[in-house]
């Protein structure tokens, strides 16, 4: 284990990771910023490009090292005044983490057997993409596919709200053109999450490739999916409201994926 101490704010290792904060910084160098033992480990062993490791006084004392999968790298130790000057989160366990970017297209995935595609259409908020991708992982979709991006893909809080599954989850993006090409190049079919003229979503067979087309948190989904959909699905809604956070809808629709294929994901 080698490690070399930092104690100036002014190291240009230090700036690095407060640009790295800001989207501007993380598309000037290509690079983002990663924080807490978890998620760090899920990039590196998703071969994402380490290019630096930051430690506090505290981490040293408390972590067993044998346990982590960068055992061979440098490691930049910082005292627990400047690191808690240069952390995003609160709680960051002590460890801090610059890697480089990597995006994904379409010619980059592997289909499974009966492929499953969440789709966002222009999502706004860096806390619902991470759910969402959160929730991908836990349902093993083929692919999230970001359409027409509003966010960054590698804001910090796209990052905490995975934990840290933006790195084990294929995220493709791309526009809303392309990718309704991609689709129906590969026979699959496109359900849109609206309410005007739609079925219930209970009502749809998904036993078949699928990718479900979700909206943005403030203006829904644009006509231009309706339109190409083979289906508008909607959720009951009961109460007062006519809609859940975008984030709630993919995780319920999602599961209704799962529950319909689960004799044939398991046979």
């Amino acid at each position: 284990m080698k490690i070399e101490y930092l104690s100036s704010q002014q190291n240009p290792k230090i700036k690095l990771i407060q640009e790295l904060y800001h989207s501007k910084g993380r598309k000037k160098h290509g690079l983002f910023v990663a924080e807490g033992i978890k998620e760090i480990s899920m990039a590196y062993l998703s071969d994402y490009k380490l290019h630096y490791l930051f430690i506090n006084d505290h981490f040293l004392q408390k972590k067993d090292f044998r346990s982590f999968p960068f055992k061979d790298e440098l490691f930049y130790q910082i005292n627990t005044k400047l690191f808690s000057k240069i952390s995003y989160r609160e709680d960051t366990e002590g460890i801090i983490a610059i890697f480089e970017s990597r995006y994904r297209i379409f010619e980059d995935l592997t289909l499974s057997k009966l492929p499953f595609f969440i789709v966002l259409e222009s999502v706004e908020k860096p806390g619902n993409l991470g759910a969402v991708i959160r929730t991908a992982d836990a349902v093993k979709a083929d692919a999230v596919v970001v359409c027409n991006p509003a966010t960054d893909l590698f804001n910090p809080n796209v990052i905490r709200s995975s934990l840290g599954c933006i790195f084990t989850v294929p995220v493709v993006l791309t526009s809303n053109e392309e990718a309704i090409h991609w689709f129906c190049k590969h026979n699959i079919n496109i359900y849109a999450a609206a309410l005007q003229e739609a079925v219930y979503y209970y009502e749809v067979d998904f036993r078949q490739p699928t990718a479900i087309v979700f909206g943005t948190e403030a203006h829904g989904l644009s006509s231009f999916w309706r339109q190409q959909a083979h289906k508008i699905i909607k959720i009951p809604m009961l109460g007062k409201i006519d809609s859940l956070n975008v984030s709630n809808s993919v995780a319920v629709l999602s599961y209704e994926v799962v529950r319909q294929r689960m004799k044939i994901l398991t046979s």
